[in-house]
């Protein structure tokens, strides 16, 4: 099983776990840095009408973009996890800045340890994450322990279309996570594709900023000069696959009836 912190370098899209300790300089421009907080919000209110009765768990949480916009809109209470003691503070502030703080519980820790024992919520969210349980199958029967009877899943992911000649060793074709789904007792509900140049813009802007932090802390730290550089390098090949090679989307997945 890889370290939490190679899991968090990971799922940023980095290749080597000494990034881990960089990632909140790096990253401090940024407050959405996984799912898009509005896509997640819309599917919410389609899927539920009570919503002020909810309880989110947001795995992964980052900054809690998602959790606060969602507490906010309608009146839920999430509990977000996330690996990063600094982004942890982020969401702690923003969710009294957005006066939600009532609402919103945000912890620090590792999200494979920290669902033991945990009580089960009506949305489980994991938003771009990447593949932190394992595959899709290990992913849903490892979290539907605590997603409740009627409770759905939300995944940000990406994915290889069937007929692609495309290989990534973190993406599988879609029928592969169909299966998946499937053999975990669950169905998708709905796949929500984004377009690619939506996905270009926020790329263009998250790496714009990105790569502006690394050059400081190479200037700051010419040691390390090669880590940033190598950071630099893989943000580019994974912004081209994410905007040519693979389907971005997000996904609800429930318990077969």
């Amino acid at each position: 099983m890889k370290t939490i912190e190679e899991s968090v370098v990971t799922a940023m899209d980095g290749s080597d776990k000494e990034l881990f300790p960089y990632l909140p300089y790096i990253l401090q421009d940024l407050w959405e840095i996984g799912a898009d907080p509005d896509a997640i919000i819309k599917l919410i209110g389609k899927h539920f009408t009570n919503c002020a009765d909810l309880k989110v768990l947001d795995l992964g949480c980052g900054k809690g973009a998602v959790s606060i916009k969602v507490s906010q809109k309608y009146g839920c209470h999430c509990y977000g996890i996330d690996a990063i003691p600094e982004f942890i503070d982020y969401a702690k502030e923003k969710a009294i800045e957005y006066k939600v703080g009532q609402l919103c519980k945000f912890e620090t820790g590792d999200i494979r340890k920290k669902v033991k024992g945990l009580p089960t919520y009506d949305i489980i969210i994991l938003g771009a994450i990447g593949p932190v349980y394992g595959n899709y199958f290990t992913t849903l029967t490892t979290l539907s322990k605590c997603l409740n009877e009627s409770g759905i899943f939300i995944i940000d992911d990406g994915y290889i279309e069937n007929n692609s000649d495309y290989s990534h060793p973190m993406m599988q074709k879609l029928e592969t996570i169909i299966q998946q789904i499937d053999s975990a007792g669950m169905h998708l509900l709905e796949d929500n594709i984004f377009q690619k140049d939506d996905i270009k813009d926020s790329n263009d802007y998250i790496f714009d900023n990105l790569k502006m932090r690394c050059f400081e802390l190479i200037n700051k730290c010419p040691h390390k000069k090669e880590l940033f550089e190598n950071y630099i390098k893989k943000q580019e090949i994974e912004n081209d696959v994410l905007e040519s090679k693979i389907i971005c989307s997000t996904m609800v997945l429930k318990r077969k009836v």
